[in-house]
């Protein structure tokens, strides 16, 4: 055995070599060009040509190494063959080789900004229509919360809150298009997400570009082929977790303990389920997507059907979309010529929950010993209850829906010029149109005068109000629609001189936009409700004198005109030091006319450590780049055409010569100095492959400033006309960092793993709250205005602390009589805080720490993707909790069985403090897919897979809400305030076919 042993070792020593060939292509058939191809243990290697094709010298036994970004290496041993035919894998989240940036397109080795990839199959799986959804957890600093609604879109915030005047979603590109509308983009058709995060990527884009820029492309055909594809799913959703609220039998009990009873007319014996009643028992959805694709040697196209339904869990909502899509390439003079032309049309039709925030709040506090119905099949209401109304007759007697259409076009001309010139010019053209109505049925008469208030998502300055609806129905409508045209043509100059490559854009842009171009109205006193809002001449509004007929708002309407010009540059010396910079200079008629005009630069440098000659001999990282920028952009969403303009409105009406007359007063001042938000950012990164690229990943820190944040000012009438003015004022900073990591720890013909994490860390801070309208350092906000506490606030814009921080009463237990006990701010206690005075700061709801965790395993025709994603360090505000907490009013509201405890005596353990925040921390998994592919079942079919998905699987949280995934978007973060639409886990059956 052991000479036996020797001989076999010393085999390969005898063995003659030779030369081998052989071709690399991708999982797709396509040649892979510059592979390269090594002898394992010798100093022989080679790449691969433009078709693939590679020869080397090479022995059997001898072990090829074949290496190439974006994919996994992959070790073959050499035979007897001569001949042959490797296929790489690629490797998920890997240093891709392209990606998109604005203008243009860059290989990832010579990119020196922090952009994130994500490729079509790395988007989340599920009944998604939304393109927020599709990128949870997936993109490092990148916090996306979404609700159960199907008409509610996700909010983004990317590296966190920059502003408090408005959300501060990223900006949307889709195929070059700006500013286009994410819903006209069906998810089947999206090729690649590039998430464009520091300024020095996202500069280009000027004023727009402060929270982020997101580009998005989608599918177009190849040359000399044909490819006709199917995917469908079907799903059902069932609610994932319900508020924890007293049956009849618990509320009864508590009652007896507490010595009382219900209060007159709600005792009738039943045990309803509220929140049940409300609900689908199961919801279903489906999605259906056809596309064709293909060309000849002068052209490609690429065209898509796709058809969208998701029923909401709520009885009631829904949405049903159609987008059509055609991208067609046209090629002339050799190629040097290219015309493209993109079409694409999205229809939405939204039936919404009428009232919907009411609705939710009344079926939570309405008593399980109520019926639904009365003996006569009547709706049960009892009007002695304060506030008190069946949820079903509010839902089941109105009407809410939207019809949303998006319409997109653009047409490119792309012209190949000498000496490494290109010349670019985009014609683009947006409509989105919104025809809403909304009815409200005479049922609705029963409330007149009975305190029926609205309950509004929470946010700077809004509060409870009084619902007052005509008699005899009331319906609303408007058609109103949105234009974008835009013009943008550059000149891009791409050269190298020897060792020195040099890339240069240089263009300009127009855009015009009208927005709330249309009509709206309302009217009452309908002959029946059978008409809905969809005939007002049946309508007889005149007979009841005191009815005002609702025109909209005055300011619906508005054309802005928006110019630019930019240049950008990138250079590169010996693929080893790179250098990018860039301005942009915005002209747009939304500011003040002393301050149209503003310019956005960046810079950046990246070093590619591995290219230097001291790194030749490791075999450790196969890519090591630093990379360092800096750039200021811009922010003007949120504000209007007539932000800066002097503006009257009607203010009241009054009787003149016995004729009821409209009255006019300024309602906002004039301010010719307003200019645009400008976010400063610093970004320092790494990109690294190490091990022939079996882990690679990107770690970055940032630091960003953003100053004369745009808000709206409440001041004097004294000092301005209608004592309203938009300013720019204050600052706030955010700091964090970034780590994405890839590794694919195991390759084999069989068996492929591989598997991403991602974790962000940010933290915000309110620098500055200054402006020449105010020279406070704190705001008080977010009012729910729960039972007896009109007035209360539940967060504060203040200097040093986070947006959305809660400023709150400190709960200090109870007294001898189990009667809630606050601190006051001496430190002493009382049983009767004052609201404002007796405040303390309470923890926030910006997250420490956002992670997202992908796993996906191949074996053999089998794959399983796995993918969870958490939240750490955010605190929620549950005042859903604290106004169901309401134990002194059980006898007429029900309660939570948290409650059960606290004595009924105890009439303020239900205000809003402290006690009532929670850990917002939670880990979820979010999806699960298991899949198999069919190779060829028959000549005709190429491929099919089949697949089950299952969405929100478990989750693990602390949180006693619905759910922990509360909204992050806008000026009140971390707020559960009775607007939980419920969650729901999913299940779909899907297949895919390619002919």
């Amino acid at each position: 055995m052991l000479l036996l042993a020797l001989i076999f070792s010393f085999q390969p020593l005898f063995a003659q070599d030779g030369r081998i060939t052989g071709v690399v292509v991708d999982t797709k058939g396509e040649a892979l060009p510059a592979v390269t191809v090594s002898v394992k243990g010798k100093s022989r290697a080679t790449s691969t040509d433009a078709n693939g094709k590679f020869s080397i010298t090479a022995g059997a036994g001898d072990v090829l190494v074949l290496t190439y970004i974006g994919t996994n290496a992959k070790e073959v041993t050499v035979t007897s063959e001569k001949t042959y035919r490797i296929e790489l894998t690629e490797s998920s989240q890997a240093l891709k080789e392209t990606v998109v940036i604005g203008y243009g397109t860059s290989s990832r080795k010579a990119i020196s900004s922090a952009i994130t990839q994500v490729k079509q199959e790395d988007l989340n799986r599920g009944a998604i229509a939304d393109v927020g959804q599709l990128l949870q957890g997936k993109v490092p600093g990148l916090n996306i919360t979404a609700s159960g609604d199907p008409n509610k879109p996700a909010s983004v915030i990317l590296r966190g809150a920059s502003t408090v005047n408005s959300p501060g979603s990223p900006f949307y590109v889709i195929d070059g298009i700006p500013g286009a509308d994410i819903a006209a983009v069906a998810p089947n058709d999206i090729v690649t997400i590039d998430v464009l995060k520091d300024a020095a990527a996202t500069a280009i884009y000027g004023n727009r570009a402060s929270a982020g820029v997101i580009m998005v492309t989608t599918k177009r055909g190849k040359k000399n082929s044909s490819i006709v594809s199917y995917s469908g799913y079907a799903g059902v959703e069932k609610v994932s977790n319900q508020l924890d609220l007293m049956n009849a039998d618990e509320i009864r009990a508590f009652l007896t303990r507490n010595n009382t009873n219900f209060s007159n007319g709600n005792d009738l014996g039943a045990n309803t389920d509220w929140m049940k009643a409300i609900e689908r028992s199961s919801a279903f959805s489906q999605n259906h997507n056809i596309s064709l694709s293909g060309g000849s040697e002068h052209g490609t196209y690429s065209a898509s059907v796709n058809y969208f339904k998701k029923n909401g869990i709520l009885q009631g909502s829904s949405l049903e979309r159609v987008i059509g899509r055609l991208a067609v390439d046209q090629y002339a003079l050799n190629d040097k010529l290219k015309f493209s032309l993109n079409l694409s049309n999205s229809t939405s039709n939204s039936n919404n929950v009428p009232l919907q925030n009411v609705v939710l709040l009344q079926a939570a506090k309405h008593l399980p010993v109520n019926p639904l119905y009365n003996a006569d099949g009547s709706y049960f209401e009892n009007f002695s209850n304060l506030g008190y109304y069946s949820p079903l007759a509010i839902a089941n007697n109105a009407k809410d829906n939207t019809k949303y259409n998006v319409l997109l076009g653009s047409f490119v001309t792309e012209v190949k010029l000498p000496f490494g010139l290109t010349y670019n010019v985009n014609l683009s053209y947006q409509k989105t149109s919104a025809s809403h109505g909304e009815y409200y049925g005479s049922y609705y008469n029963l409330y007149a005068g009975s305190g029926f208030y609205n309950n509004p998502d929470p946010a700077i300055g809004v509060s409870h109000s009084l619902i007052n609806l005509g008699k005899n129905g009331t319906a609303y409508r408007s058609e109103l629609s949105n234009t974008v045209k835009t013009v943008e043509t550059y000149l891009t100059w791409n050269r190298k001189f020897g060792e020195h490559s040099l890339t240069a854009v240089l263009g300009y842009s127009y855009q015009d936009n009208v927005v709330g171009d249309g009509l709206q109205a309302s009217t009452i006193n309908f002959p029946t409700d059978n008409v809905g809002y969809n005939n007002f001449a049946l309508s007889n509004p005149y007979e009841v004198r005191s009815y005002i007929i609702d025109f909209g708002n005055s300011q619906t309407y508005g054309k802005t005109l928006l110019l630019s010009d930019f240049f950008r540059f990138n250079y590169s010396y010996k693929d080893k030091y790179l250098v990018q910079g860039s301005v942009r200079r915005d002209g747009s008629s939304v500011f003040g006319v002393n301050n149209r005009w503003g310019y956005f630069p960046s810079g950046s440098v990246a070093w590619r450590i591995t290219q230097e000659d001291f790194m030749k001999s490791q075999s450790l990282f196969s890519e090591l780049k630093l990379r360092a920028s800096y750039g200021v952009t811009g922010n003007s969403f949120g504000i209007g055409a007539f932000s800066a303009q002097l503006l009257y409105g009607g203010f009241d009406r009054y009787y003149n010569s016995g004729a009821l007359a409209q009255a006019l007063a300024p309602l906002q001042g004039q301010n010719p100095d307003l200019k645009w938000e400008r976010t400063a950012s610093t970004n320092i990164g790494v990109d690294f492959a190490m091990f022939n690229n079996k882990i690679t990943g990107s770690v970055d820190v940032y630091n960003k400033n953003t100053r004369d944040m745009l808000f709206r000012y409440r001041v004097s009438s004294a000092l301005v006309p209608g004592g309203n003015i938009v300013a720019n004022g204050g600052s706030i900073n955010n700091k964090g960092i970034e780590v994405s990591l890839t590794a694919n720890p195991v390759s084999t013909k069989d068996f492929n793993w591989s598997s991403t994490i991602n974790a962000a860390y940010n933290k915000n801070k309110i620098t500055s709250l200054k402006s020449v309208y105010a020279n406070g350092d704190s705001i008080l906000y977010t009012s729910p205005e729960g039972p007896g506490q009109s007035g209360s606030t539940l967060q504060i814009l203040k200097v040093g602390y986070p947006l959305g921080q809660f400023f709150t009463f400190k709960y200090a237990g109870k007294d001898a009589n189990g009667n809630s006990l606050f601190y006051k701010r001496d430190g002493s206690t009382t049983n009767q805080p004052l609201t404002g005075v007796d405040y303390f700061y309470a923890g926030s709801p910006q997250p420490k720490v956002l992670m997202g965790w992908n796993n996906s395993f191949r074996y053999k025709n089998f794959d399983l993707n796995i993918f969870l994603r958490g939240t750490f360090g955010s605190k929620i505000f549950n005042a859903t909790r604290a106004d169901l907490s309401n134990v002194a009013a059980a006898n007429a509201n029900n309660i939570l069985r948290s409650a059960a405890d606290d004595k009924i005596t105890d009439t303020r353990n239900y205000f809003y403090s402290d006690r009532y925040i929670e850990s917002g921390s939670y880990v979820r998994l979010d999806n699960s897919t298991i899949g198999y592919n069919i190779k060829q079942p028959i000549k005709s079919i190429s491929n099919i897979r089949v697949y089950l998905t299952g969405n929100n699987l478990f989750v693990i949280t602390g949180y006693k809400g619905v759910d922990p995934e509360i909204n992050q978007g806008g000026q009140s973060p971390g707020i559960d305030y009775n607007n939980f639409y419920p969650k729901t886990r999913t299940f779909l059956l899907g297949v895919n076919v390619s002919l």
